[in-house]
């Protein structure tokens, strides 16, 4: 199965875009003749390596490491090449066979590593012999992302996962308020002792209006503790604040995320699922159907009954203004939320602090995990430059990256410079550090859309045991090549106690008293 579905990839690869890509090579090799021989007559000559991408944010950026490249050392010099298009692969597997000017390197989401591997466009990592292995440099779950079959195939550059958005402004009004009533309670009781004790009812009121007075005043460092202290650390302690919490008037939801993506879903079932094992490579490791994945399915479900929101109508850019607006207090955000809300602050459109977290867990037994995106370095494997290619992808990803954030809004994976004295930066560091990075797997490169699409059903009050088993085994039919059946895993619907003292038990849909006794 695995040679057959190897056999139409280089297949599909090499009837794609042969006439699209021969005038992209010429258009490329004309502009970069007349930059190589301005060049050339500048500081002699030069190997030239192109460097392909497909992120227009990334244009300045590129070329300013080019240029910073060509002042480090006198031997090479970069030609970055924007490359649009979503045939990218394919595009540069056209330019690797047709032109003259090969891709010698380019950048890929981690995701798309064993396709370019087994098609020849990846080749192994070699690390300069005064250079640090990438073990020592880059974090865990960087490594394994750019890890397929024990070899490291690509540098790690820049990332994307999910954090816990939070309206800070909210929070510290909240927290001051609070610290505020449990002073005057303390006052009150210290009133009622002072006349149970005999105290003169004129001079404890004068105590006590001294005393109410300096209790009024509280400090930035109790409100940012109160704060810390609340920020919720499983989905159980986001429903009892928005529970407790006396919102203001503008706010909309307590809790609001989009439903709809699997991005922003994914962390509910990223600690209770496997898709490929640590490295996302391997089809014989694979569990989706599994009794923690139910459960965690069950509480994303009930959160319908208390943050009512349609799947149909939810966007990410929306949500994420109607936080800027201040109509949320907590949201689930990937990076870019970052530059934008910077924008607006700049623009004057954000009025509120903000901060970010880590995401909460599911429960206090079940645990959370976000999906990550690495975007990698790739040296082609049909580069005649792979020395060379490699020196500079381990000069882009681990010394160059100090203006990445700031000429781009994208976080890199090995910081260079200061980008992460910022808390909020730093804070999606440690999720990526904790997330699952995206599978590699050609066989399970429709997982995600399979998830996305269970997930709605799940929301919508289909039932999570079903669903997860029949994803599962849709899954592992295309894994296996042949039909697939999971064995039921019977997970029993937990039973709450009512504020009556009664028992629900969602199975059975009926109610019994402490006696026993059906109603």
């Amino acid at each position: 199965m695995k040679k057959r579905l190897i056999t139409i990839l280089v297949i599909a690869l090499c009837l794609g875009g042969v006439y699209g890509v021969g005038r992209l090579g010429i258009t490329m090799r004309h502009n970069n003749e007349e930059s190589a021989e301005e060049e050339d007559s500048l500081f002699g000559h030069r190997e030239t390596l192109y460097l392909w991408y497909a992120d227009e944010s990334l244009t300045d950026y590129l070329n300013s490491v080019a240029v910073s490249y060509n002042d480090y050392q006198d031997q090479v010099r970069v030609i970055p090449v924007y490359t649009p298009g979503r045939e990218y692969l394919e595009t540069i597997n056209q330019a690797s066979l047709h032109t003259d000017e090969v891709p010698d390197m380019y950048i890929v989401s981690n995701d798309s590593l064993e396709k370019a591997y087994l098609a020849g466009l990846a080749s192994q990592i070699r690390t300069p012999e005064d250079g640090a292995p990438m073990t020592e440099v880059f974090p865990e779950t960087a490594i394994r992302a750019v890890t397929y079959h024990d070899k490291q195939i690509a540098y790690p550059f820049y990332f994307e996962t999910s954090c816990f958005l939070y309206n800070e402004t909210y929070m510290k009004d909240w927290a001051r308020a609070q610290i505020e009533a449990e002073n005057d309670a303390a006052l009150a009781e210290e009133a009622q002792a002072r006349l149970e004790d005999g105290a003169d009812p004129e001079e404890s009121a004068a105590a006590g209006e001294g005393n109410a007075s300096a209790a009024r005043t509280v400090s930035e460092e109790e409100v940012e503790e109160r704060v810390a202290q609340a920020l919720p650390e499983t989905i159980d302690d986001i429903l009892a604040f928005a529970d407790m919490y006396d919102a203001p008037e503008q706010v909309e939801a307590v809790f609001k995320w989009d439903v709809s993506d699997i991005f922003y879903n994914y962390f509910f079932v990223g600690d209770s699922i496997d898709v490929g094992g640590e490295d996302g490579d391997q089809a014989d490791s694979i569990h989706i159907y599994t009794e923690n994945a139910i459960r965690c399915l069950r509480v994303y479900q009930n959160l319908n009954q208390f943050f009512s929101i349609d799947t149909k109508e939810i966007s990410y850019d929306g949500v994420l203004q109607d936080f800027m607006d201040g109509k949320i207090l907590y949201t689930v955000a990937t990076t870019d939320a970052l530059s934008k809300i910077e924008a607006a602050e700049e623009e004057g459109n954000f009025a509120y602090e903000y901060g970010i977290s880590m995401m909460p867990d599911v429960s206090e037994d079940l645990h959370s995990a976000s999906l990550s995106v690495t975007q990698c370095m790739v040296v082609n494997g049909y580069s005649t430059k792979k020395d060379m290619a490699n020196d500079f992808c381990v000069y882009l990803t681990e010394h160059a990256t100090d203006t990445l954030y700031a000429r781009t809004g994208k976080l890199p994976v090995c910081d260079s410079g200061d980008t992460y004295s910022d808390p909020d930066k730093e804070a999606f560091l440690q999720e990526y550090m904790c997330s699952i990075p995206m599978p590699k797997m050609i066989e399970t490169s429709n997982f995600w859309v399979e998830l996305e699409i269970a997930f709605a059903k799940i929301w919508d009050g289909e039932d999570a045991n079903s669903d997860l088993k029949a994803l599962s085994e849709k899954i592992m039919a295309q894994v296996t090549g042949t039909a697939y059946e999971e064995e039921y895993i019977d997970v029993p619907v937990e039973t709450e106690e009512t504020d009556e003292g009664e028992y629900v038990d969602e199975d059975e849909e009926q109610i019994e008293d402490e006696g026993g006794e059906t109603q």
